[in-house]
């Protein structure tokens, strides 16, 4: 593949379209053969597959502040869940696009702030209750694409490029009660442990992953039915793994390794794949690069670096390691640690030890998401070996793999 050139005449409108609490190798284009996600399916066989990619943090607000702000969460300030970064000392994606005659808007879930750090344009009417949950609390909250649609049909008559960010709501918890795929077959990652309760739970998360790649069809449809589909950049991704053991709240590979596709006709080959080292904060100065920018050049600005030589397919290589923490969500899951990743390796540092390991999938009482299953984890603990490692906290890493 030769390295590719931008059409310098015409910036691209870009799109990023962001999941909830979804790991790589639970969606098609990762090699998961049960899951059904034709249309992500789609998109990595028009674009690049980035299978070396990582969020900055296993928690939604530190991970989504670090993609806007291409900064490592303690360097920008959100580095514990609900929190935001320093207003008026770091600048954000939609302020550095603005600045480059951008339209930047914003549809779904928002879980970053303070909104006045934000100059985002909100599509309104896009988060919904969920049908029959209309009184049930944030987690029953549902992503509407028809205000999307309307707002692409709009954007279409302008002049000005635009930027669109689409958060979904899914697969967070709280997963439909309804599950489209049978528990009987469907499959148990390993560290997780295999009951009836388990089986349940993981059909009802996939079919949750089902029900968002059907927003990014509808995305995708939208984009084609109004005529730009011909010079978008559309990146997807999420902002980390999943509410499963060893995904969110730690920093195993299940928690902080993320899907990362990017499609943009005529500059990237379609079905290609990188396995170069990429983190969240790089989106940034990548989107930035695409915008036809420069992204802030020195690094006590931003820790993000442009892989845009990598999908112009003139560089192989990215980084030589990437980084993330965790520190807490509230009064609970707070374990805080660090880590480093290269392409062989993995460091863990637990900064607190003495403290016990919990979470909201053990701790929660009040909706599902590990309440549900967990019993039956502990129950089996007392008769099975790989149950008993699994949940016991002082066994060794040896142990867990």
């Amino acid at each position: 593949m030769r390295p590719q050139t931008i059409d310098k005449g015409q910036p691209p409108n870009i799109v990023l379209f962001i999941a909830d609490d979804l790991a790589a190798e639970d969606i098609g284009p990762y090699g998961n053969q049960e899951i059904r996600t034709p249309n992500l399916d789609k998109l990595s066989k028009g674009g690049m597959l980035f299978s070396q990619a990582f969020a900055s943090s296993p928690t939604c607000a530190p991970s989504r502040a670090s993609i806007h702000t291409g900064m490592m969460p303690f360097r920008n300030g959100a580095h514990a869940n609900h929190t935001g970064i320093k207003e008026g000392v770091v600048r954000t994606l939609p302020d550095y696009l603005r600045e480059l005659g951008y339209d930047v808007a914003l549809a779904g879930k928002y879980h970053i702030g303070p909104k006045s750090a934000y100059p985002f344009e909100l599509i309104r009417h896009t988060n919904v209750p969920e049908p029959g949950h209309e009184n049930d609390g944030v987690l029953w909250t549902d992503l509407n694409m028809e205000p999307v649609d309307k707002w692409l049909s709009e954007a279409s008559s302008q002049k000005e490029p635009f930027t669109l960010v689409v958060n979904d709501h899914s697969p967070h918890v709280i997963w439909p009660e309804e599950a489209e795929y049978d528990p009987s077959s469907v499959n148990v990652p390993r560290p997780h442990i295999d009951t009836g309760d388990t089986r349940k739970a993981r059909a009802r998360y996939y079919t949750d992953i089902t029900k968002m790649d059907r927003n990014v069809g509808k995305l995708l449809s939208s984009l084609e039915k109004h005529n730009l589909d011909e010079n978008p950049v559309v990146i997807f991704t999420a902002d980390q793994g999943p509410q499963w053991a060893f995904g969110k709240w730690n920093l195993y590979d299940y928690g902080m390794q993320v899907p990362l596709l990017v499609k943009w006709p005529g500059v990237i080959e379609g079905g290609s794949d990188s396995d170069a080292l990429i983190s969240l904060v790089d989106l940034l100065p990548t989107v930035i690069q695409i915008a036809g920018g420069s992204p802030p050049s020195k690094p006590e600005k931003i820790d993000g670096k442009s892989f845009l030589p990598v999908l112009l397919d003139e560089a192989e290589e990215h980084r030589e390691i990437v980084v993330g923490s965790h520190t807490g969500d509230g009064t609970m899951n707070r374990s805080p640690m660090r880590m480093l990743r290269t392409k062989r390796y993995k460091y863990i540092n637990n900064l607190a030890p003495e403290i016990r390991y919990q979470t909201h999938m053990d701790q929660a009482k009040d909706h599902d998401g590990g309440r549900e299953y967990w019993s039956s984890w502990v129950e089996k603990s007392y008769v099975s070996e790989h149950a008993a490692c699994e949940i016991t906290i002082d066994r060794s890493w040896s142990c867990m793999i």
